[in-house]
């Protein structure tokens, strides 16, 4: 699924909110970052909400969906790939791990974040310090986040350009 040009994977484990997954969806297009959706999902890829939040730039991201975290955990045990969660239960600040090419990164649900047994599954897990008493960003803010930090320690952000040189993707009318 994930090619060279692709450093990272963004993975949504059951994501309950259309809104929330397509705005990470557009995260992605505009980073440069595969994506994967991990079913059961609370909306279906063509609802209105989810394609409204992700506007044109759904075609500009590689989105792959798995039926199940047994579908998913067979691909990335295929792959060989690190499976990095970004939990408020995450042993180690983001600000001191250290990510490496291929990594998946793996946000949960926003009701319920992910179950133990996926948890454990983790090579690591990851949680951005929040200021007290609150417990934690919007998942798609924290994906938002995580990213643009997997992606600087890696030296891949994308290239600044000016707006009027950046290259137009085709509108979507809904």
């Amino acid at each position: 699924m994930s090619d060279p040009a692709s450093p990272i994977l963004l993975a949504h484990f059951e994501p309950d909110i259309a809104q929330n997954a397509g705005a990470m969806m557009r995260t992605c297009a505009c980073l440069g970052i595969d994506a994967a959706i991990i079913e059961p999902a609370g909306f279906r890829m063509g609802d209105s909400r989810f394609r409204r939040a992700g506007m044109d730039y759904l075609s500009a991201v590689r989105i792959e969906t798995h039926d199940s975290w047994a579908k998913f955990e067979a691909w990335r045990a295929a792959a060989g790939r690190r499976l990095v969660l970004l939990t408020t239960k995450g042993e180690t600040n983001l600000w001191s791990f250290t990510f490496r090419e291929g990594d998946i990164l793996l946000v949960g649900r926003e009701s319920a974040g992910v179950p133990p047994a996926v948890h454990a599954a983790a090579d690591a897990t990851v949680r951005i310090p929040v200021r007290a008493p609150l417990r934690s960003l919007n998942v798609g803010v924290a994906a938002a986040i995580a990213l643009s930090e997997a992606l600087r320690q890696l030296g891949r952000l994308p290239a600044a350009q000016a707006h009027d040189d950046a290259p137009r993707l085709p509108v979507a009318h809904t």
